[in-house]
């Protein structure tokens, strides 16, 4: 909930335009969920974002779009692994699902 507050409050604060949520959950479903939050507000209409449409642009740290941003060098020290343990194309396809439905700067 105080992530979700934040995330609210910077899109106040800076605009929606203006921001990017990288996400690095391990599972797909999750990462989809706050995916949705950001863009389509709480499914769950428990936290600071129900019914709050932000549409803010939102990736996975392991998407190629977020990976070609990143110094190779702090990519390989920092995020790597994870790349050969979880399912990437699961968890890309699914924040990629929502962002193509809900994001209004992807």
């Amino acid at each position: 909930m105080e992530n979700q507050q934040r995330v609210k409050d910077l899109a106040e604060k800076h605009g929606k335009e203006n921001l990017v949520v990288i996400l690095g959950g391990a599972e797909a479903e999750a990462s989809g969920l706050a995916c949705e939050t950001v863009t389509n507000g709480d499914p769950t209409f428990a936290g600071p974002l129900a019914g709050v449409q932000l549409g803010l642009a939102c990736y996975h740290i392991l998407e190629p779009e977020i990976k070609e941003e990143i110094d190779p060098d702090v990519y390989d020290e920092q995020v790597s692994m994870m790349e050969m343990v979880l399912d990437v194309d699961e968890i890309a396809d699914e924040v990629s699902t929502y962002r193509g439905k809900y994001s209004e700067f992807a």
